[in-house]
């Protein structure tokens, strides 16, 4: 049977989780949105006969693109990159090194 305070544990953890996804979705938002209007920007800039097609002109989303890509791989491959529970794991490895250093 469950305890009170594991139930407690699991619910900020998800707590947690949640919060990591709604910031994941944010940064997509606000790169889709920003990205769309630098674009539309840029379509408007073009001389007569002018190519869209210009390395200038993906360099923001292309950067902006991979640093979207990590977080997004740190939102939801975490458990694939540092296994399950890395987290509970590493506070009790730094707070056992603590308690040895201070004694």
């Amino acid at each position: 049977m469950e305890s009170a305070f594991d139930e407690q544990k699991r619910l900020e953890r998800a707590k947690k989780r949640v919060k990591k996804i709604k910031g994941f979705y944010s940064h997509l938002l606000v790169y889709v949105v920003v990205n769309t209007m630098i674009v539309i920007i840029n379509i408007q800039n073009l001389g007569p006969g002018e190519s869209y097609f210009q390395y200038e002109n993906f360099f923001t989303l292309f950067f902006w693109g991979l640093g979207l890509a990590v977080h997004g791989l740190s939102v939801f491959l975490p458990n694939f990159i540092l296994g399950k529970n890395w987290e509970e794991r590493k506070i009790k490895e730094i707070m056992d090194r603590d308690k040895k250093h201070w004694n």
